[in-house]
């Protein structure tokens, strides 16, 4: 009989290898510290996720960057992009 003890562990089962994920530290306006994926920015802003992608085509939204094939955005840039929306909003 072969039973989960019995068969080594591979790297993803070993206890010093599986760590809990790491919890993100916010920054000042709540914002947390690491970088944004469009999938958060929708979650943020409550918005489809692709306005977010024709932000970036039109270059209307916050400034993002990639990483490979992957678009990141800079938490300290989302919240500066959403400062010059609210003057933008508030000078209206």
């Amino acid at each position: 009989m072969n039973t989960q003890s019995d068969r080594p562990m591979n790297s993803r089962e070993h206890p010093a290898t599986s760590r809990p994920p790491a919890e993100s530290t916010p920054l000042p306006g709540g914002l947390p510290d690491q970088y944004l994926t469009p999938e958060d920015l929708t979650t943020m802003f409550k918005v489809p996720l692709e306005t977010v992608y024709q932000w970036r085509r039109k270059r209307t939204g916050p400034p993002g960057f990639r990483i490979g094939k992957y678009i990141r955005y800079d938490p300290a840039a989302v919240r500066a992009w959403v400062e010059t929306q609210t003057t933008l909003t508030d000078a209206a």
